[in-house]
């Protein structure tokens, strides 16, 4: 649609998926436990849904990480004379927003989010210890600067953390549409 229809366009419900692919990139050395690569493939399929009523919008997305096996894993010390896989377990994952628009490019969400699984195993035997289960609240907004520039304000923390992320976050972003105003 043209600029003049998506700005008369009204949302009701919305329904999407999608999929993340990550390719094996990165510098990986199997010799080193810390690498900026990762020698494996992931893959994370999502479905979303949006729902509109009047000034309130919820989006809601479930999906999971799904990882290959790293077939050169740590080949140092005593694991030297043999090769070592790893793998990790799906990670499933669930993030919601409630927002309410005050007025055009003025508005503020209520954000959650929860993910939980992931236990690695290594040659087959699985590490209890890494399973993940954590969970993010915050709020974020926009306010308006001009026609086309807004000003966008994020804060997070965990709420539940039983492995990593545990963190305060602050966002701010400063946004520019390069879109015309319709005719």
């Amino acid at each position: 649609m043209d600029l003049a229809e998506f700005r008369q366009w009204r949302q009701k419900n919305l329904l999407g998926i999608s999929i993340r692919v990550l390719p094996p990139t990165g510098q990986y050395d199997p010799t080193k436990l810390i690498n900026f690569g990762t020698n494996r493939w992931a893959f994370k399929p999502e479905l979303g849904y949006s729902r509109r009523w009047g000034h309130w919008i919820l989006d809601a997305y479930g999906g999971a990480w799904l990882y290959t096996t790293n077939p050169d894993y740590l080949l140092i010390g005593r694991f030297a004379s043999k090769t070592n896989t790893q793998s990790q377990a799906p990670i499933g994952s669930f993030e919601g927003h409630l927002s309410y628009d005050l007025r055009r490019q003025l508005w503020i969400s209520l954000d959650g989010n929860y993910w939980f699984g992931g236990r690695t195993s290594l040659n087959g035997v699985q590490n209890p210890n890494t399973f993940q289960k954590s969970s993010r609240v915050g709020v974020s907004g926009s306010i308006p600067l001009t026609a086309r520039q807004s000003l966008k304000l994020g804060y997070s923390d965990g709420a539940y953390v039983r492995l990593g992320g545990n963190f305060k976050n602050v966002s701010v972003a400063w946004q520019y549409s390069w879109l015309g105003r319709p005719n």
